[in-house]
């Protein structure tokens, strides 16, 4: 009895409540550090072991503060801890609560240390990585960017992992590393260059029918190097077809997406995010039936997924209303949701299917009647004195309209040389609105472009005479010598080099380029000083090789001409009459693979009326 009432007045005790109260708190701010420490927000009335009223928790403040407020209470703790330590060591029972604390304080410790080696090996693994990877593409940066998915990556790489990575070693003190990359993210790409860069690789993909697990793998025809699509690469493609309204190649890619992730492969986002994205482009297609299975399938795996739910109360009502329109439309459904199988949208050009399959080598119209009329020949044009000694080996490509080929225009040398003067003024290529005129970018050329002039180096002046004495033709009143490079993707849809009359009624007074990239401030008064007229013939050097993709081709001919290092092709876009010949309309062939430079001289009529007679008829 007597231990009993002794117990009985201890436990009600002022000063041992005072005590242990004291030990309890002390445990709570603890475990308050540990999840600072973790970086994680809190209130103090859901710590565990704290029984304090929510009238005496803290009130919730700004991360720093509430930081510096935890540990200035922290070290006031210990302190009271350090003045009553004495009773501690007298009561086992006691200290065992001690124990504990200091377990948590373990373990709050190594958690922190586990974070900081985590973000120190993330770091560490991505510098070696980075490491060996510029290693290689910077001992052949050409070759390396030459795979559309290495460019791709690379666009992706600076405008995303980069500055991610920066954001991580922002979280401890590296003033350093940030301020380099604060200086140098100002040159890096932006959001608009990742979305081109993905626009490109779909633009391959539907012109050479690649399918998105191909791209994924990276095998396409003539690399040099192993480039592959993570599951977070391909979710990247997948958003930037959706953020461009493209619901088409988000199903495509977001399916890829699912496809790596179900073979097990690591990635930082999660399938409940990809099904959101899924569901949501299959029902802008039109297949209510898949779009209600992938929302039901999404919220299996997140039944909170708050817009996942509406979504499918939504698409339910959508398709129970369809059922009761029509039996028919429900069978339709049914078999879309089977198959799975979307049409690619029709786009503006009229010419599409015949251009693509032109770009892939099919639908070529060269048969063994019309290639019994090409010949290969030397070339002195027109016994050129310069020509007589070393004629041109021409090569006839098409028989009509006459397309021919030239070899050996250019050497190694003078290619490198003019590449070199070309490379500072490069810019993106424009076309010309034929409503305003006004020079503007568009998605249907997508390329850069700079203008040489004969001052800019001897071998620019050297390159001009030669096409002169190849063609016949002076290049007094020809345009300068536009030097391009077809970035990831390259491409320039069917277009004509002439300008064409419903749009110009000044056509033979002043001439233009409607379809063409003129790098003048002004181009139609710089036209209209030239007074050149319109473009009689065009003047194609190839600068490079292409390892797959970047043909010419000429939809209305079925004829497709591929680039081969220091040839040049030459065609005339107008009748000896001056009516242009509308056969010529052609295009460049996106580039699936390799790095493609040419060079163009557009030469025009003033100047060629003795060194290329007026026909007697309209078509001639």
């Amino acid at each position: 009895m007597h231990f009993s009432a002794r117990k009985a007045h201890c436990s009600s005790c002022p000063y041992s409540t005072r005590i242990l109260q004291m030990r309890r708190n002390a445990i709570c701010w603890a475990q308050a550090l540990r999840l600072l420490v973790q970086g994680k927000s809190m209130s103090l009335w859901n710590l565990g072991p704290c029984q304090w009223s929510h009238s005496k928790c803290i009130k919730i403040l700004p991360f720093p503060i509430m930081k510096l407020q935890v540990l200035v209470m922290l070290m006031s703790w210990f302190g009271v801890l350090s003045w009553v330590q004495a009773e501690f060591f007298t009561s086992i029972g006691h200290m065992t609560d001690l124990i504990y604390a200091e377990k948590d304080l373990v373990q709050s410790l190594k958690e922190y240390i586990l974070a900081e080696e985590a973000k120190l090996s993330k770091i560490k693994s991505w510098a070696s990585k980075m490491e060996a990877l510029t290693s290689k593409s910077s001992a052949d940066p050409e070759g390396y960017l030459a795979h559309p998915v290495n460019a791709y990556k690379l666009v992706k790489r600076l405008n995303t992992d980069w500055p991610a990575l920066g954001d991580l070693v922002l979280q401890d003190s590296a003033a350093g590393f940030v301020a380099n990359l604060s200086v140098q993210r100002q040159f890096f790409p932006t959001d608009e260059d990742e979305s081109g860069a993905a626009r490109a690789l779909m633009r391959l993909q539907d012109t050479y029918k690649l399918d998105p697990d191909t791209i994924s793998r990276g095998e396409l025809p003539g690399t040099k190097y192993q480039a592959m699509l993570s599951v977070d690469d391909c979710f990247g493609m997948g958003r930037s077809a959706y953020n461009e309204g493209d619901y088409y190649h988000t199903v495509l890619w977001m399916e890829q997406v699912l496809k790596q992730l179900d073979a097990g492969e690591e990635a930082t986002i999660t399938k409940s995010l990809v099904l959101d994205y899924l569901s949501y482009a299959v029902f802008q297609l039109g297949d209510l039936h898949r779009a209600v299975e992938l929302t039901r399938r999404l919220l299996s795996l997140d039944p909170s997924h708050e817009r996942a739910g509406g979504n499918l109360r939504y698409f339910e009502r959508l398709l129970e209303e369809e059922r009761e329109k029509s039996l028919f439309n429900q069978t339709e459904a049914g078999l879309a949701t089977q198959e799975n199988v979307y049409e690619r949208p029709v786009d503006y050009l009229p010419e599409r299917d015949v251009y693509e399959s032109l770009c892939r080598g099919e639908g070529v119209k060269l048969t063994p009647q019309r290639q019994k009329k090409l010949f290969c020949r030397y070339h002195h044009g027109n016994r050129v004195p310069q020509l007589l000694i070393a004629p041109f080996k021409e090569e006839d490509e098409w028989d009509s309209p006459h397309i021919v080929r030239y070899y050996d225009v250019m050497s190694d040398e003078e290619i490198e040389r003019i590449k070199e003067i070309a490379k500072p003024k490069l810019a993106r290529a424009t076309v010309r609105d034929p409503k305003t005129g006004v020079l503007t970018v568009a998605s249907y050329r997508v390329s850069k472009s700079s203008w040489l002039e004969e001052d800019d180096d001897p071998v620019v002046a050297r390159v001009n005479r030669r096409m002169q004495h190849i063609t016949g033709l002076t290049v007094k009143t020809a345009e300068l010598l536009q030097v391009a490079n077809y970035g990831m993707g390259g491409q320039y849809e069917p277009h004509f080099d002439f300008s064409r009359r419903p749009f110009d009624s000044g056509l033979k007074t002043e001439g233009n380029r409607l379809a063409t990239f003129l790098n003048y401030s002004d181009e139609q008064d710089a036209f209209k000083r030239l007074g050149t007229g319109n473009r009689v013939a065009t003047f194609l050097n190839y600068m490079s090789d292409v390892e797959a993709g970047g043909a010419t081709v000429f939809p209305d001919l079925g004829a497709a001409i591929w680039p081969k290092k220091g040839t040049a092709v030459f065609w005339y876009n107008l009748l000896r009459s001056g009516e242009g010949d509308y056969r010529t309309r052609h295009a460049a062939c996106p580039v699936l693979v390799g790095c493609k430079w040419v060079s163009n001289k557009w030469f025009h009529e003033r100047g060629q009326e003795f060194l290329r007679p007026c026909g007697t008829t309209e078509v001639d």
